[in-house]
């Protein structure tokens, strides 16, 4: 008799709010919401064409606070393991995922797998996963299996999807791991079109260096 692996989508959890760590959960928010904060004032600098002093200084900002939430992060999962929404709320759980997210890429390979067993055991959703995969992916200059990534043209300021493996069966990957079809995600999206133009993509890859 054939053996098959059924692969079980984690996209919602059943919270008791009485099981809640209260402290660690308002801990994790406090750390969310600075992340959040941090990048939304990135933002704002860039659509307001900041100096490259005023952007410098962001940038330290945020490097200075990353490092210091993952070591954090470090703290937390050698005492607790990873948080889950049972534990500690949704956002805070999202916190432990995003400082992951933010970090550089040695960071991010250690937790993949850690990532990958919690989704196994239903405390973090499968989109995350397949986020912090195709993030990996990408700076280890392979292709995406999700079409989560994206990147701006140095030159040109055209912003376009990272070249993803077989395009064909992206939305069929997208939807087993939770995520919405590219047609909702990005405005516009034409998979033709993608398709077409996916050598150019790669050449500009290639040529700038893009990770």
């Amino acid at each position: 008799m054939a053996c098959h692996t059924i692969r079980a989508q984690v996209s919602s959890f059943e919270i008791d709010n009485s099981k809640l760590n209260k402290p660690l959960m308002a801990y994790l928010d406090s750390i969310y919401r600075e992340d959040q904060q941090l990048r939304v004032t990135w933002t704002e600098e860039l659509k307001a064409r900041a100096t490259a002093t005023q952007l410098d200084s962001v940038r330290i900002l945020m490097r200075q606070k990353d490092l210091r939430n993952q070591a954090v992060i470090d703290s937390l999962y050698q005492l607790y393991g990873w948080l889950g929404p049972q534990e500690v709320g949704m956002q805070g759980s999202m916190a432990m995922f995003l400082v992951i997210q933010h970090a550089d890429l040695p960071y991010q390979q250690k937790y993949y797998s850690i990532v990958k067993e919690a989704e196994r055991q239903g405390k973090t959703l499968s989109s995350n996963v397949a986020i912090l995969e195709d993030r990996i992916s990408m700076r280890e200059g392979r292709l995406q299996r999700y079409g989560s990534q994206g990147f701006k043209d140095k030159v040109t300021g055209i912003f376009y999807i990272y070249p993803v493996l077989d395009p064909d069966k992206l939305d069929e990957r997208r939807k087993s791991m939770g995520l919405k079809p590219m047609d909702t995600y990005i405005k516009g999206w034409d998979l033709e079109a993608y398709k077409q133009k996916l050598p150019e993509i790669e050449r500009i890859v290639r040529e700038q260096g893009i990770r």
